[in-house]
Formats: structure tokens, sequence, C-alpha cells
């Protein structure tokens, strides 16, 4: 009973250090933002009361990490490693090793990572909740190009990789409207990439960004953002392209400013954050997370992507949203540090 009863006093931040040059050409990947990232959630936590201290991971020292772990184990680990060995699907070794050691950790656990780093299975579990998602094709070749099934979406349908996020891989060529577009850009992500494709339908309307969060009063979302299209030229889909988050000289990063959304009706809203919840709940999320919907011309919000350890920066969207929920930063990063040491609290009583 005194280990449950035990406060939070010591977190360590471990982040992930696998970038070189190569990943940050292909994804945009710099250290200096990692790792500016990094020690702004450290400090964060820091601020809130907690003792801290920063530790980078990479795949071929993880013997180091292990080492240190079992030697001076914190009470909490703050999971910000997104990979290793530069592939996001190694995004699942840490929580993994932390459950093996019997470590609390923030977000969720290996078998949810690795859900939504296969975009499909996400969708099944979505699917099976009978959340709404837009329909989708597999492509893992360009054989799958003749599935007939490809026949039972409507066009534009919407192209993006199946195992990554930062919307590595998306331009406007994504949104194709006939089949000689769909052959061409398939084709040519499949080369350039080595990995399935999700060709789903794309929904035609406003983006929406929820972060949704674990309370003390059970889950909550802070303010609804959006993502406004208005200075987006005419010619360009409204979609939010690689371009629009790394290119600032790129007509897309002017065309794509979250902004909080307004002019929605308590219906909607309700639907939105209803939805929302109830993705957290059906993929296991924890502590935090991020989903993201477009809004379709009958008013129906679609679930198009679920981040479950998604970016906390202090100038990112989560942050973002806390502050119009009136929360600073560290008690922002401080609240998500409180809410997983709750669940190992729950765990503990339980056992």
């Amino acid at each position: 009973m005194a280990s449950q009863n035990r406060q939070l006093r010591r977190v360590l931040c471990i982040y992930n250090t696998d970038y070189d040059e190569e990943l940050k050409a292909e994804t945009g990947a710099d250290v200096s933002a990692v790792q500016e990232a990094a020690r702004a959630v450290c400090q964060g936590i820091a601020d809130f009361g907690f003792e801290t201290e920063l530790l980078g991971v990479e795949g071929p020292d993880i013997d180091r990490v292990i080492a240190k772990l079992k030697d001076d184990p914190p009470d909490l680990v703050f999971n910000l490693c997104e990979s290793m060995s530069g592939d996001v699907r190694n995004e699942v070794v840490l929580p993994s090793l932390l459950d093996m050691l019997k470590i609390p950790y923030t977000g969720p656990g290996p078998l949810t990572i690795l859900m939504c780093l296969h975009k499909d299975r996400t969708k099944d579990v979505l699917h099976q909740a009978k959340i709404s998602t837009p329909d989708h094709r597999v492509l893992s070749a360009p054989a799958d190009l003749e599935d007939p099934g490809l026949a039972d979406l409507d066009y534009p349908y919407f192209l993006k990789l199946a195992h990554e996020d930062a919307s590595i891989g998306i331009e406007a060529a994504n949104v194709v409207a006939d089949r000689d577009a769909l052959v061409a850009r398939a084709t040519a992500m499949l080369d350039k990439f080595k990995q399935p494709l999700i060709c789903e339908q794309f929904i035609e309307g406003r983006e929406v960004n929820v972060t949704v969060m674990d309370t003390e009063d059970g889950l909550t979302t802070l303010p609804l953002h959006e993502i406004s299209f208005a200075d987006m030229p005419d010619d360009r889909p409204k979609i939010v392209s690689y371009a629009a988050k790394w290119d600032e000289n790129h007509v897309d990063y002017e065309g794509t400013k979250p902004v909080p959304m307004k002019g929605v009706s308590p219906e909607l809203e309700k639907a939105i954050v209803d939805i929302s919840v109830d993705t957290f709940r059906a993929l296991d999320l924890h502590d935090f997370g991020r989903v993201d919907l477009r809004i379709d011309s009958a008013g129906v919000p679609w679930v198009i992507d679920v981040n479950p350890n998604c970016d906390l920066s202090p100038d990112a969207g989560v942050a973002r949203a806390a502050r119009y929920a009136g929360l600073t930063f560290p008690e922002l990063v401080g609240r998500v540090c409180q809410s997983a040491w709750r669940r190992k609290q729950r765990a503990a009583a339980a056992s």
C-alpha cells in the first residue's frame, strides 16, 4: 500500500537521436529542433515541480539506456521517442522495454503505437467501433491498382503512406480525380517510399485538430482548432501537405494556418468531441493524443488520422490548444505526467 501512495518525484525524459544527413533530407528532421523540443518539455516538467533529467537514445546504444534504467530507475519516463535507427516503426521499442522493466511512462503502450503506425489497422479498429473514417483500400504494389474493390470508392481519392506521419509523402498530386492520376501518383509513391499506401475516399471540407487529455475527471478535449485554407490558391487542393508543414517559402505553408475553430454549432461541436473521445478509447490511447478530422458537406465528422504520442513542442498544436484553455506549458506537460502516474497507481491498486 505504501508504494501505491508514493508521490511522483523523478521524471526521466527520453527522446530519439537517430537523425543523420540522409534522414534530414528525407523527412526534414532537424537535430537542433528535436533537441530543443525535448529540452523544452524537460524544462516544463521541472518548472511544474518535478525533478527531471534528459536522455537521448539511439538503437546502437540501447544497452546504455537499459543499464541506466536498471541502475537508477526513475519514478516515471516521459516518452518523447518517436523512432529509432531511422525507422518510425521502431517507436515501439522504448515502451516495450519500459513495460518489461516495470517502469511507468507517458503515452500509450506498444500495441497502440504499432497499430497507429499501420494506418490500415487503425482504420480497421475504427470501423469495428462504428467510428466514421473514410473507406479505403491498401495498395502494396502496382498490381493492387487492379483491385476491383477500388471501384467501390468514389473519386476523388486521397493517397498517403501507411507507416508515416508528419505529412511525409503528401503533395497536391495525392488528391486524385481519375484513374490516370491514381495510377501515376500511386506508382510514383510506391517506387519512392517502398511501403504500402492507403487509398481512401477524400473528404472535402473543414479539417479539425482535436487534442484529447485524460484528467482526474475523465477524458476531456482542449479547445478545437482547424486548418484555415483561406489563403490557399483555388487551383490547389485543401490539404496539409509536407511542404505546408516544413517549407516556409511554399505556397502551401502560407495557405494552411491553424486557427481556433469558430462558427461551429453546439451540435457539431458535440459530434466532434464525441467522436474524438470515442477514438481515444477505441485505440487505447493514454494521457493525451490528437485526432484529426474532416467535416463533410452534411456536417458529419470523419476521422482521417490519429497521433497517439504527438508533438509537445511549445509552438506545436497541442501546446497551442492548451494555451487557449488557459494552461501554461509547464501545466500541460505536468498534467501529462500526473495522468501517467494515476494510471500507475490504479494498476498497482488493482494488482
